[in-house]
This record gives C-alpha cells, structure tokens and sequence, in this order.
C-alpha cells in the first residue's frame, strides 16, 4: 500500500543450507555461509529499517513469505514474492510499480539507515543514484521511477566485476554515486566481520 513515503526494496534468499551464498560456501564450507548468511540477513534489516520509507522484503523461494525466521526477519515487515527469472528480471519486477525506490541485498554489512537517507536525498538531484561496491558490483540502486530498473539490469554479467559497468552502460544517463562498500562474496571479505547482536546504527 502505497503511502507517500519512498521505498527500500530488499532482496533475500531465505538462509537454507547449501542454498545462497554459492562462492563463499566453495571456500569455507556450506554450514559456516549458510551462518554468515543468516548474521547478515538480521544486521541489515537492523541497520535499515526506518519510519522515513517503507520497506519490503522480497523474497526467493516465493514460499518465504509465509516463512517465520524471528531471529533474521522482524515480525511485521512487508513481503513480497521475487517470481521467476534471472536476477535482473526479479530485481525488476521488484521496484517496477514503485517511485522514489531503492533496492539493495542483505551482504553489505557496513550499510546504515544514513545511507539509505543519502540515497533518497540523491534522487532530488538526480534521476538515478548507485553505490558501488569494492569488487566491481553495487550495493544499491535508487531511481525516481521503478521502471528504469527493467533497462538498466537487461543483459547485466551478475556476480562479475563487469556488473557495476553493464548497469551504467544501460541507463543512458549519468547516475549520482554514492559511498563505496564492500560485500561478503568470498572468505576474504569476512575479515573484521562481526555478526553477533545487530547494533542499530
């Protein structure tokens, strides 16, 4: 329901073991991803839920919506179905409807609500807004207008370090850049990881 507010889409893969976090689980093991996919999935949501936007957790399989996982994902928070596709298409379906959206994932651990309000505050001079990550991806994508998303994510080379550069390729327009983070992809990016209580920041 729409109320006025922005809209902070959050894509998830409910934590199963041996299903997510495909490259970390190669290298340290699929019981130790599927613990760092949990810790991770609880630290953002902490970090990012706010008053100021709505948010919506969007979800893989479809059947997660009606998933209860009370230590990773709140009670009460809006779910919505991913559907099928490649992950460009699903990121798509997911903010199509929406205006002034943001999407991001669930493995950027220094992620905080100020920049999610940075984000926002970016689309009022701009019609696009990307935060980038240290291995050539992004961590977030806000647009003005939901639609956009279906152009710029075609034909992306996901989980590369080409993803960043095959987004901007498709927008036709120059986004505003937002700060620089780093995802957890391989077992090198756990170094200073801290996954016990989620701290509110």
């Amino acid at each position: 329901m729409r109320d006025g507010r922005p809209v902070l889409a959050i894509m998830a893969r409910a934590p199963r073991l041996g299903q997510g976090k495909s490259r970390l689980a190669k290298e340290i093991g699929k019981a130790e991803a599927w613990r760092i996919n949990r810790g991770l999935q609880a630290l953002t949501l902490a970090r990012v839920l706010d008053r100021r936007w709505r948010t919506v957790l969007v979800v893989t399989p479809d059947s997660a919506r009606t998933l209860a996982l009370p230590n990773v994902w709140p009670r009460g928070i809006e779910r919505a179905a991913q559907g099928r596709g490649d992950l460009g298409v699903r990121m798509a379906r997911a903010v199509r409807r929406e205006r002034r959206v943001a999407l991001i994932g669930t493995d950027c651990p220094g992620v905080t609500r100020a920049h999610i309000a940075a984000a926002f505050r970016a689309l009022k001079r701009r019609a696009v807004a990307i935060g980038p990550t240290e291995d050539g991806g992004f961590w977030i994508f806000a647009t003005r207008r939901g639609v956009e998303a279906a152009r710029a994510f075609a034909g992306v080379r996901w989980s590369s370090a080409h993803t960043l550069s095959d987004v901007l390729g498709r927008l036709g327009r120059e986004p505003a850049e937002l700060a620089t983070l780093r995802d957890v992809d391989h077992a090198a990016d756990r170094q200073g990881l801290r996954l016990g209580r989620a701290q509110r920041v």
